[in-house]
């Protein structure tokens, strides 16, 4: 599994963020992407359980992703819809896996979608949406060593 980079302040992925979820995210052979993470006490809704807002970000930024398995670092995917169903509640405190992949492409959009997984293996959300194709450079206030966007190791 090829690693993707994270930057220091994002709320899904940055490292310095001490609020964010540091969520790791890896190629797959398929196309797909793999995130990893744990929730802790400052992403939590109810009581010992994940705020849905922190599902809907991991998930938009999981799907979003899937565009750099195939264009590089160069292409981002900037959400324009997300749809998001929650099936069971998400514990804190646990390693848990999404996995987004790409199931449509245009010139300008992609559509995705993709799964949050509970260890048992079992589905706690699926999301759905439409993304625009977007060069990093377009973005303007990204600078990549400001925001430290390399691969960090495991």
């Amino acid at each position: 599994m090829k690693k993707q980079p994270t930057s220091r302040m994002c709320f899904v992925c940055g490292e310095s963020n001490p609020a964010g979820v540091h969520v790791r995210f890896y190629e797959q052979e398929d196309g797909s992407v793999l995130a990893r993470f744990t929730g802790a006490e400052q992403h939590q809704g109810y009581p010992g359980r994940m705020h849905g807002g922190v599902i809907t970000a991991v998930m938009d930024e999981t799907i979003g992703r899937a565009i750099m398995v195939r264009y590089g670092e160069a292409i981002w995917g900037v959400t324009a819809e997300l749809t998001v169903r929650f099936r069971q509640p998400v514990p804190l405190d646990v390693e848990l896996t999404a996995a987004g992949r790409i199931i449509s492409e245009k010139n300008r959009l992609f559509e995705g979608e993709g799964e949050l997984y509970l260890p048992d293996g079992s589905v706690a959300a699926e999301a759905a949406g439409k993304f625009v194709k977007l060069d990093m450079q377009k973005l303007g206030l990204f600078d990549p060593e400001q925001e430290q966007w390399y691969v960090r190791p495991d």
